[in-house]
C-alpha cells in the first residue's frame, strides 16, 4: 500500500485521537448529569469516577512505548481504538455505577496507548521539518471528538446510552482505519525507543522534560474541574438545559482546534509566551463559568476559551516533549502527558469534594487561581530553559 503522506498521517492520527481522547475520555462530563440522575451518583462519587480514565491513562501511557515497540505501530493503533470501543460499549450498557466505572477505566487505557503510537507513526512517515506541525494537528483531534458529542446530545438528549453506542461504532471504524492505513512493521521488532536506561539523553534533557512535566501536572489538575463538572455547573448552578451544554461542548471543540497551531505558536512566540497564554485562556474559561453559569453566551465563551487553552497546552507539552526527546519520539510525549493525567487524577476528586462543600462557583474560582499560579511558575521555569539553551555550546 502507498505510504501515508504528511497530510494523510495528520488526518488518520487526528481521527484516532478524536476517538480515544475526545469520545472515550473527555465527553464523559457532558453526559454526567444524565448519568447521575439515572444511576444515583453523588458529587463525590462522580469526581472519583471522573478520575478513573485519568488514572488508567497513567499506567497505559507508561506501558505504551513498550507496547508500540513490541506490537508495532499498526497493532498498537488498532489496540487503542478497539479498547476505546470496548470501554464505550460498556458505558452504554452499564446497569450500575460500578460497571460505568469499569467502562471509563478501559477508555483511559485506550487514550494512554494512542499518543505514543501516533508519535511513532509520525516519526516513520513524516519528514522531520513537518513533524511538529503534524503532531500538533493530531493532538487537536481531541477537539473534533468533543465537537462530535454536540449533535449526539441534541439527537439523543437524555438518552446517553444511545450516544455511547454510536461512539462505540465510530471506535470500530477507527480500528479498521488503523488496520488499513498505519505503516506496517515488516522489519524486526525494534523502534526508535531503546530501553529507558539506554536512552541517548543528556542530563540537561532530563531536567528539561522534568520541568515540562511538572508544569503539565499543574495544568492537568486545573483542567479536571472543567472536564468533569462544567456541564454539571451549567445545569445545576446555572439552570441551563442539556441541549445548551451540548453547544458548550461544541464550543470547547471548536476553540480547541487552535491547538493544532501549537507547534507554529512555539516557533513564532517562544515557549514562555505560548505556555502562559494557554493557561490564561484556561483560567479565564473557569472564571467566566463561575461568575455566570446561567448566561448562555458567556457559557459558550467560557467553553471556547477553555478548549483553546487546553488544546494549545496539550499540544505544547506534546511538541516540546518530542523535541526534547528527539532520539525516542514514542517516549517524548510520555512524561508530559503522564504528568497531565496525574494532575487530573488529583484534581477530579478534589473538585468533586469542593463542589459538594462549597458549590461550583467557588470551586471554579479556586482552580482558576491555581491555573494563574502555574502560568507564573512556567514563565520562570521555561525562561530558565531558554537561558540554559543560550549558554549551551555550539
Amino acid at each position: 500500500m502507498r505510504p501515508l503522506s504528511a497530510l494523510g498521517m495528520a488526518a488518520l492520527g487526528s481521527g484516532v485521537i478524536a476517538i480515544t481522547y475526545g469520545l472515550a475520555r473527555f465527553v464523559f462530563g457532558l453526559f454526567l448529569p444524565a448519568m447521575r440522575d439515572e444511576l444515583s451518583i453523588s458529587s463525590s462519587m462522580a469526581g472519583v469516577i471522573g478520575a478513573l480514565p485519568f488514572l488508567s491513562f497513567v499506567f497505559a501511557i507508561l506501558a505504551a512505548p513498550w507496547v508500540t515497540q513490541h506490537l508495532g505501530v499498526r497493532r498498537a493503533g488498532i489496540a487503542a481504538a478497539a479498547l476505546a470501543g470496548i470501554g464505550l460499549i460498556m458505558i452504554a450498557l452499564a446497569p450500575s455505577a460500578l460497571l460505568l466505572a469499569v467502562g471509563v477505566l478501559i477508555c483511559g487505557i485506550s487514550t494512554g496507548l494512542s499518543s505514543p503510537a501516533m508519535a511513532e507513526a509520525v516519526s516513520r512517515v513524516v519528514p522531520s521539518r513537518l513533524r511538529g506541525r503534524v503532531n500538533a494537528t493530531i493532538n487537536a483531534g481531541t477537539s473534533v471528538g468533543i465537537a462530535l458529542a454536540m449533535p449526539a446530545v441534541l439527537i439523543w438528549a437524555e438518552a446517553w446510552r444511545s450516544a455511547y453506542v454510536g461512539f462505540a461504532v465510530l471506535a470500530a471504524l477507527g480500528a479498521l482505519a488503523a488496520f488499513l492505513f498505519l505503516p506496517r512493521d515488516d522489519r524486526p521488532a525494534q523502534s526508535s525507543l531503546p530501553s529507558l536506561a539506554a536512552l541517548p539523553v543528556s542530563r540537561e534533557q532530563w531536567h528539561a522534560i522534568t520541568r515540562l512535566s511538572g508544569l503539565a501536572a499543574g495544568m492537568g489538575c486545573v483542567s479536571a474541574a472543567y472536564w468533569v463538572f462544567a456541564p454539571d455547573a451549567a445545569i445545576a448552578a446555572g439552570g441551563l438545559g442539556s441541549s445548551q451544554t451540548a453547544w458548550m461542548w461544541l464550543a470547547v471543540g471548536l476553540g480547541g482546534l487552535t491547538g493544532g497551531s501549537a507547534g507554529d505558536l512555539i516557533a513564532r512566540f517562544g515557549s514562555v509566551f505560548s505556555h502562559a497564554a494557554g493557561l490564561v485562556a484556561l483560567s479565564a474559561g473557569l472564571v467566566l463559568l463561575a461568575l455566570a453559569p446561567g448566561h448562555f453566551p458567556l457559557a459558550l465563551a467560557s467553553a471556547a476559551l477553555f478548549g483553546a487553552g487546553y488544546m494549545t497546552l496539550t499540544g505544547f507539552y506534546l511538541v516540546r516533549g518530542i523535541e526534547i526527546m528527539e532520539e525516542a519520539p514514542a517516549f517524548g510525549p510520555v512524561l508530559p502527558l503522564l504528568a497531565t493525567s496525574v494532575g487530573q487524577v488529583a484534581g477530579s476528586p478534589l473538585a468533586g469534594w469542593l463542589v459538594g462543600a462549597e458549590g461550583h462557583g467557588t470551586t471554579f474560582l479556586l482552580f482558576a487561581a491555581l491555573g494563574l499560579a502555574v502560568a507564573g511558575l512556567g514563565s520562570w521555569l521555561l525562561k530558565e530553559r531558554v537561558a540554559a539553551d543560550s549558554r549551551a555550546p555550539g
